[in-house]
């Protein structure tokens, strides 16, 4: 199988550590492309034109990290990071929510700022800056809740994070958040993220 992505993608981030978590590295190949590039889409193969892809051995294409995410925790066993039940199931599901709804106003905002500054809308600037500041809130108290859960969520905040430091360090997320930088630093020590960390 081979994994489309881009090295600066945090939603391809968070699809290889997945992989790196599950020991898939000698099924699934790492395939760099730009979506941005001339012809990329023949190489990424998603309709949409996006980051990260997986293209199965027959000829399948899966796109949008939390199908691909769910995929591959599915391949091989225990410990599961996608497939759980009850409240657990809701607090995962939801905590992976968070991440990937800050990945996506983050991710709006850096597009944003780099179109000439007579076209931007500073009301959309204001307002994705406002959702991360808001997610950001939310997310300190879900840790707090959640504990030292490492699953599919836990993975999305951390990677959400790493991006606000990587592409928005103006917005200091951690300000106030105490609590959710200490959770932050510790989780981030895992080699799966070390591994992954933004080129």
């Amino acid at each position: 199988m081979d994994l489309v992505i881009s090295p600066t993608s945090p939603y391809a981030r968070k699809v290889r550590i997945v992989r790196l978590e599950k020991g898939l590295q000698d099924r699934v190949q790492v395939v760099t492309a730009s979506p941005l590039a001339p012809g990329s889409r023949a190489v990424i193969q998603n309709p949409l034109g996006k980051v990260p892809s997986l293209i199965l051995d027959d000829g399948t294409v899966l796109f949008d990290s939390p199908v691909i995410c769910a995929y591959l925790d599915a391949i091989d066993g225990a410990p599961s990071l996608t497939d759980f039940s009850g409240d657990q199931r809701w607090g995962c599901d939801r905590a992976q929510a968070l991440g990937d709804g800050i990945m996506d106003a983050a991710y709006n905002l850096v597009m944003e700022r780099r179109r000439d500054p007579g076209e931007q809308s500073a009301s959309w600037l204001e307002r994705w800056q406002q959702n991360i500041a808001h997610a950001v809130t939310a997310m300190e108290q879900d840790v707090q809740r959640r504990g030292s859960a490492f699953d599919i969520g836990s993975i999305s905040c951390a990677v959400a994070l790493g991006y606000l430091d990587f592409r928005l360090s103006d917005i200091d997320w951690w300000q106030g958040h105490a609590d959710l930088r200490s959770w932050y630093e510790t989780f981030i020590e895992r080699p799966s993220f070390q591994m992954t960390d933004y080129e």
